[in-house]
């Protein structure tokens, strides 16, 4: 006869709990607010879909009270925004940034492409495109801050 405790129960259940989060980390849910309209962010969204993100879309005619609402610095803005586990992206943000901000979980509000750089994720995507993702906090204060540089 298999005797179990309440303690030996308590841990089978943490290492559940462990595995199950562990589970839920693997599935990258990213939430896309876009216009309507938007091509380029249909190509980006594709990618991302592509890296093994799980996507939902919502479609906005006037992204600005997003925007406002997350902290996107104004000279930091681009065609959509997004969120990734609690962080903001705004624009075409490559993959491998992505992944950077995943692994190292820095204190910032969220990463920023501003515009619309050709060769960018979306916009013509070329791997040698050279342009550059920043880093925001939410302190309107502190500048944003190189985070990543894409093409090099």
């Amino acid at each position: 006869m298999t005797r179990f405790t309440l303690n030996g129960l308590l841990v089978s259940a943490g290492l559940l709990m462990a595995a199950s989060s562990a589970h839920a980390t693997e599935t990258r849910e990213i939430t896309v607010f876009k216009s309507p309209w938007c091509g380029c962010c249909e190509v980006w969204m594709e990618a991302l879909q592509d890296a093994g993100y799980a996507v939902e879309t919502r479609d906005l005619e006037d992204l600005s009270p997003v925007k406002r609402q997350v902290g996107v610095p104004d000279d930091l803005q681009s065609c959509h925004t997004a969120m990734l586990d609690g962080y903001a992206i705004e624009g075409h943000v490559p993959l491998q940034a992505l992944d950077k901000l995943l692994a190292e979980r820095p204190d910032v509000r969220g990463i920023a492409t501003p515009g619309m750089p050709q060769g960018s994720l979306g916009m013509g995507y070329d791997e040698d495109a050279r342009y550059t993702v920043y880093s925001f906090s939410a302190d309107p204060e502190q500048q944003p801050r190189v985070f990543y540089e894409a093409g090099t």
